[in-house]
């Protein structure tokens, strides 16, 4: 049965681990620490099917030596707290032979990793032959490396800024800043990224083998699957359960395979229940002008009729509910009260709209002239010192050395050229007063569209439904365009 998992950590000094003892642990070998002067010897642990480590272009060739790697990384990490390397724990799958699954490996960490000049230390498991868990491990510095081969930092600082462009000092008179990583390796969109492209690379091998199964990186929740997930057990609790030695992971799975199975049982008699409601409803019908209760019956219906499972004849169920519960809730009971509710609100929305974009345009302005006067004040005694050397060799030696930061200074002085004031000044303070006034304009504003906008959803939701059903019942249903008024 094809499974996901795919979890990442930080092998990190304030947990009390070593980055020598997590590579030597997953690798299945002896490795000695300079930085303890201690060794971890794994080499009788079995399991490992495969080790080895993919370096970017532009490391140092050494470091495919794996105890030459991790002891230069800790040894540039000096903090005794120091955050070492990410580690992969990710599930392979028993519907691939291992040389397709280490083969998908490699692919995963050079597209994914190694390209993004991440030093990746990967190790394939198979931890025995009663219990089918292949997995693999992937240890990555945190710290990148940059062109030249060497370590590069893992963040860099921002220094905060008065209205006048000073750097701000605290009470004892040091500057104080905040601190930006240098890449986005640990970021949340580039960890999901990273799970999307391992479902993709199995799912795309299960289609190349003619296999229907498939894996998804989202949560149960974000699919829209009404199931309780079970929880990773891991190679010893599965060990133990094969012993027949209760574990409490075993029963928690155990208690989630009984509800799950008694969820699928209350959809099958929910679906009995829909298709007796349907035989009621054709039975009490009789010829009159359709209502908007009546309509979305129809509608529902014949969604029924075409519907290939019983769960998506549940959802069907549960969107007529939904609708006809709103609609009795407004008290829009014929065509003419829909259609006017929804020109009502349709006009609302768009104009609360208007003003949410215009106030967005407003702060992003406001945001660029504020980040072009901090690049002014930073990058102006550049510019002075290139204007006080006298000699033009020297002069040009000088701009060339800092053509980077003139180009910014240039630009900032050319975005800033009408916002100056008589006294050569840049109204920073006003800036930054108007974007917190329009950030709480917008809040205000944004509370009142929210509802405004969800309640035109359902409208129009219900609307469409309708329009369905007169149109099988071949009357003119009235017109209506959805506006462009979401955000």
């Amino acid at each position: 049965m094809a499974l996901y998992h795919f979890h990442v950590t930080q092998i990190k000094r304030s947990a009390g681990q070593s980055a020598i003892a997590s590579a030597a642990y997953r690798s299945g070998e002896k490795l000695y620490s300079e930085y303890y002067g201690e060794t971890s010897d794994y080499s009788k642990k079995k399991g490992v099917i495969c080790s080895e480590i993919l370096l970017p272009p532009n490391a140092p060739p050494e470091y495919a030596d794996r105890q030459t790697l991790w002891n230069a990384l800790e040894k540039v990490e000096r903090n005794k707290d120091a955050q070492l390397a990410y580690s992969f724990d990710i599930a392979l799958q028993n519907e691939f032979s291992m040389e397709e699954n280490i083969a998908l490996t490699r692919q995963f960490v050079s597209e994914q990793l190694v390209s993004r000049g991440m030093i990746a230390d990967l190790a394939v498991h198979m931890p025995d032959k009663e219990i089918q868990n292949p997995h693999f491990h992937i240890l990555c510095p945190i710290r990148p490396l940059k062109e030249n081969g060497k370590w590069g930092y893992k963040q860099h600082r921002v220094y905060h800024l008065d209205e006048q462009g000073n750097r701000i000092l605290d009470e004892n008179g040091k500057t104080t800043f905040g601190a930006v990583p240098t890449t986005d390796w640990g970021s949340p969109e580039r960890l999901e990224s990273w799970r999307a492209a391992w479902a993709a690379l199995c799912n795309a091998k299960f289609a190349e083998k003619g296999l229907d199964c498939r894996i998804d990186h989202r949560s149960y929740e974000r699919q829209g699957i009404d199931q309780i997930p079970m929880v990773h057990e891991g190679p010893a609790v599965r060990q133990m359960e094969a012993k027949s030695i209760p574990t409490d992971k075993g029963d928690l799975n155990r208690w989630i395979r009984s509800t799950n199975a008694a969820i699928r049982s209350l959809r099958k008699k929910i679906a009995t229940l829909l298709d007796w409601l349907k035989e009621v409803k054709q039975e009490l019908s009789q010829p009159q002008q359709p209502n908007l209760g009546q309509l979305l019956g129809d509608y529902i219906a014949m969604r029924n009729t075409g519907a290939r499972s019983k769960k998506e004849k549940l959802g069907n169920l549960k969107q007529f509910v939904a609708a006809h519960n709103y609609i009795m809730e407004n008290k829009l009971f014929t065509m003419e009260a829909l259609t006017g509710r929804v020109e009502s609100l349709s006009s609302q929305v768009a104009t609360l709209k208007a003003e949410l974009d215009a106030s967005d345009k407003r702060r992003k302005e406001l945001k660029d002239l504020l980040q072009q006067a901090e690049n002014y004040a930073r990058l102006k005694p550049i510019f002075d010192e290139m204007n006080s050397i006298r000699w033009k060799g020297q002069q040009e030696k000088y701009r060339q050395e800092h053509e980077s930061e003139l180009r910014q200074f240039y630009m900032a002085r050319r975005k800033l050229t009408d916002a100056f004031t008589p006294d050569g000044k840049l109204p920073i303070s006003a800036w930054r007063q108007e974007m917190e006034t329009l950030a709480r304009e917008q809040e205000a504003a944004y509370a009142k569209y929210k509802p405004l906008r969800d309640d035109l959803t359902k409208l129009l939701q219900v609307q469409h439904h309708v329009n369905v059903a007169l149109e099988r019942r071949n009357i003119e249903a009235p017109v209506l365009h959805r506006d462009k008024y979401e955000r």
